[in-house]
């Protein structure tokens, strides 16, 4: 069997081994971390031989843990993300780069269309109708998009919302409450089969998945980090978050939101809960909070995009591609029944 693992901003995790008699045999792992002494690497493979492939990522780590002598330095990797990379090897994950992915980048749309055509292009590649996708969003008009779970009253103050121009969306995903205005903010989104994570946490996934993105906001200059659980960082301030959603199909729908630019006084304004918690940081303006990429970079938001898609490309292939004329009318469709619906607005007052 063989498994890989990518360490969000660290190094790749390779094992191999056979299964004999329900236990590890012949493991070895190997990869371009950084390890010492070299005979630590012994240890490690010495600690999985005979483990049990059904074991847990904990159970794999606690055993690296164990075997490790006092004195060992490793540098991009960790038990834990050795123990990842053996349940993908068991289960059988998929990679990247097993994908043709579909890039889609389409003009601004309004805002609830875009939360539907995230439902609409997920339940597609649950189904095998499209292949996984990553696509840009872009709307029309400024929008507070709230969280599936989220309250209403206690999240935004539709009066100040109202006087913004800002229309209300309840998206599938968990998560908090956002303040969108066209040009302001960079939202993209994964669709995508369920194998791609698999033998993974669902913590775990988050910083996977946003690896790339990691990596093109380090070649504009900024210090970007994962913050678990879904925040991404970078020592100026936040700069974003991720929400999941994950069908009873196996298909998962991964989004986020970053700022480019920011109306900070709208947004403390629009949202209930960015006033509480800059009151109770005792933080006077919401850009002590959030330090958007227009600030960092200096660059304009298509520059910004564009060099997340080349990333991406680099990394995971991808060529680009359009929503069908038949998932915009599932989008438009989905939008009447459900996403505009006071049913669904207001599933938590």
């Amino acid at each position: 069997m063989h498994g890989e693992y990518k360490v969000p901003g660290g190094k790749l995790v390779v094992v191999d081994f056979d299964v004999t008699d329900e236990k590890i045999t012949d493991f070895r792992l190997s990869g371009d971390f950084f390890l010492e002494p070299d005979e630590a690497l012994l240890d490690i493979n010495a600690a999985i031989e005979g483990m049990n492939p059904s074991s847990t990522i904990e159970d794999f780590s606690e055993a690296i843990r164990k075997a490790l002598p006092g004195e060992v330095h490793l540098l991009g990797f960790t038990p834990d993300s050795v123990g990842v990379a053996i349940r993908r090897g068991v289960t059988g994950a998929a990679h990247w780069r097993d994908y043709d992915w579909q890039i889609i980048r389409e003009p601004a749309v309004a805002p609830m269309l875009n939360a539907a055509l995230d439902e609409v292009l997920t339940t597609a590649v649950g189904e095998g109708l499209r292949g996984p996708t990553m696509r840009i969003w872009e709307w029309n008009e400024p929008a507070v998009i709230i969280g599936s779970f989220q309250s209403v009253k206690n999240e935004v103050d539709e009066e100040q919302a109202a006087a913004h121009g800002a229309t209300l969306v309840r998206r599938i995903s968990g998560g908090g409450a956002m303040y969108m205005e066209p040009e302001a903010s960079i939202t993209y989104a994964l669709y995508i089969p369920g194998e791609l994570v698999r033998g993974m946490s669902f913590a775990d996934s988050y910083a996977y998945l946003d690896d790339w993105v990691l990596e093109a906001l380090k070649s504009l200059g900024i210090d970007a980090v994962y913050k678990p659980l879904n925040d991404i960082t970078s020592p100026l301030g936040k700069i974003g978050g991720a929400a999941q959603k994950r069908l009873g199909s196996g298909a998962i729908l991964h989004h986020v939101t970053m700022a480019y630019d920011m109306d900070a006084t709208a947004m403390t304004q629009v949202l209930r809960i960015g006033r509480e918690k800059l009151s109770d940081k005792g933080t006077a303006s919401a850009q002590k909070r959030v330090d958007p990429l227009r600030s960092q970079t200096g660059k304009s938001r298509d520059e910004i995009v564009e060099r997340m898609i080349e990333v991406f490309q680099r990394r995971h292939g991808g060529v680009m591609g359009e929503v069908t004329e038949g998932e915009w009318d599932a989008a438009e469709r989905l939008v009447e029944q459900k996403f505009s619906s006071e049913e669904w607005l207001r599933r938590v007052p």
